[in-house]
């Protein structure tokens, strides 16, 4: 069964319909959506800060959530993707957007809407990304635009399967 751990008097919010794989982690001030699914490994530690999560967010193996104590929060909106062993410290996630395996994402970033973060980027802290834009890199760097239908089809798509994925394990008690 998951953990889910009160820490300093915050005790996790989880949505409705939400899945969380047995060895996944969720402490603290964490608000998560509907339906989202939090998979193998992964870690929402929102011990010394919020952490905000929208609907339909999958939040892939072995991810990372965290905040910068005092300053920074992390937010999260609705039909997110995080890839495997993403890390995301204190940024800010536009809705639609897909962050790529092995990217890391530092305090104050700012993704924007339907943008996409390629595999084995790192964001930098303070970075603006904007609406329907490709970034890649390390540090990463605007690469082109993203035709908006693709968030719209292929992004929240990807949520979608990873909703129907979460399906397929048997519920928690």
């Amino acid at each position: 069964m998951a953990i889910i751990q009160k820490v300093r008097g915050f005790e996790p919010k989880i949505g409705e319909g939400c899945f969380l794989a047995e060895n996944a982690v969720v402490v603290g001030d964490v608000t998560m959506g509907n339906d989202c699914s939090i998979w193998f490994g992964a870690v929402l530690r929102g011990d010394v800060n919020t952490i905000t999560i929208g609907n339909r967010v999958n939040i892939q193996d072995n991810a990372v959530i965290h905040t910068l104590y005092e300053k920074s929060v992390s937010i999260i909106g609705n039909d997110v993707s995080i890839g495997h062993n993403v890390v995301v410290h204190g940024a800010k996630i536009g809705d639609m957007a897909l962050i790529g395996m092995g990217s890391i994402i530092l305090d104050h970033a700012e993704i924007g809407e339907g943008a996409i973060i390629a595999a084995g980027s790192v964001v930098l802290s303070g970075t603006k990304v904007g609406p329907h834009e490709l970034w890649a890199g390390s540090p990463a760097k605007f690469k082109k635009m993203v035709d908006p239908s693709q968030a719209s089809e292929i992004n929240v798509k990807i949520a979608k399967n990873y909703l129907m994925y979460s399906t397929w394990y048997p519920p928690q008690e």
